[in-house]
C-alpha cells in the first residue's frame, strides 16, 4: 500500500517536473528494491517505513556533519529530503507524549533503577517504534532511571 502510494508519487514528480522529489523518490525506491531482495518477499508498510525510519536518520546526520562543515548549502539539500520521507512516516510523538508513555511503562515494570533500562527499553520500543527518535527516548529514560 504504502510503496504503491510512492510509485504514485514519483510519477506525479515526473509529470510535474520536480527534480527534487523526483531523485529523493529515486533514492527511496533504490532502498526499497535493495530491502526486498534481501529479505526476498514483498515489502509490508512495516517494512517500507523502517527503510524511511532508515534514511531520514542517514541524512539527518549527514545534514548535521554538513553544518559543522560549514555547508548549510548541502545541509539544507539533506533536510529537505528528510521532509520529503517523513511525509510517509507515522505522526512523530510529542516529548510530553514520550514521557507519559515512559511514566506507564515505569510503573508497569516495577524499574527503579538502571538495572532495569534493557526491560523499560523494550517495553518502550515496542510502544514507539517508528514513532519517535530512540536516541531521545533512550536519555530520557536514562535520565529518569538515574534519578
Amino acid at each position: 500500500m504504502l510503496e504503491k502510494q510512492i510509485t504514485e508519487d514519483m510519477k506525479n514528480a515526473m509529470r510535474n517536473k520536480d527534480k527534487a522529489v523526483l531523485s529523493a523518490l529515486r533514492m527511496l525506491k533504490s532502498a526499497l528494491k535493495d530491502k526486498q531482495i534481501e529479505l526476498q518477499h514483498e515489502l509490508s508498510d512495516a517494512e517500507v517505513q523502517a527503510v524511511l525510519g532508515k534514511l531520514v536518520k542517514q541524512r539527518k546526520d549527514a545534514a548535521k556533519q554538513y553544518r559543522e562543515a560549514d555547508r548549510d548549502d548541502l545541509a539544507a539539500g539533506e533536510l529537505a529530503e528528510v521532509d520529503i520521507y517523513a511525509a510517509y512516516l507515522p505522526e512523530q510523538l510529542s516529548d510530553a507524549e514520550v514521557a507519559a508513555i515512559l511514566e506507564k511503562v515505569l510503573s508497569d515494570t516495577g524499574a527503579a533503577s538502571m538495572k532495569d533500562m534493557g526491560r523499560v527499553m523494550g517495553a518502550m520500543t515496542a510502544q514507539t517504534k517508528g514513532r519517535a527518535d530512540m536516541g531521545k527516548v533512550s536519555a530520557l529514560v536514562k535520565a529518569r532511571l538515574a534519578a
